[in-house]
């Protein structure tokens, strides 16, 4: 075995991030269409947030590549991202990775 194999893989990882990132609990609405199907949208806040994405929590659960929009409810500002990683679902909903194209370090309104 190398060494740090055996730490957890989010330890592994934090050499990998592209920038800083804070626990943040920020109200968010998501948009997205589903297989082409109609507009969803849904109410929802972020447990991280960094200017390239956010692990956000949704109430539904939405598919990994899906395109979606999300809205910071305190700003008023939207980014277009890209859902690249789904968790489990928990009580509060399935979190969610999502990578914003392009990157947008002002997003959140705070100072990363």
């Amino acid at each position: 075995m190398r060494f740090g194999e055996d730490l957890p893989r989010d330890i592994r990882m934090r050499s990998k991030r592209r920038g800083p990132r804070m626990n943040s609990r920020v109200l968010v609405s998501i948009e997205w269409n589903g297989s082409a199907g109609p507009l969803h949208f849904e109410a929802g806040f972020t447990r991280v947030v960094n200017g390239y994405g956010c692990l956000l929590v949704s109430p539904t659960e939405i598919n990994l590549r899906e395109q979606v929009r999300v809205t910071n409810l305190s700003t008023r500002q939207m980014a277009n991202g890209v859902v690249v990683w789904k968790g489990t679902k928990r009580p509060d909903g399935w979190d969610l990775g999502v990578e914003f194209a392009p990157a947008d370090l002002n997003f959140w309104g705070i100072d990363l």
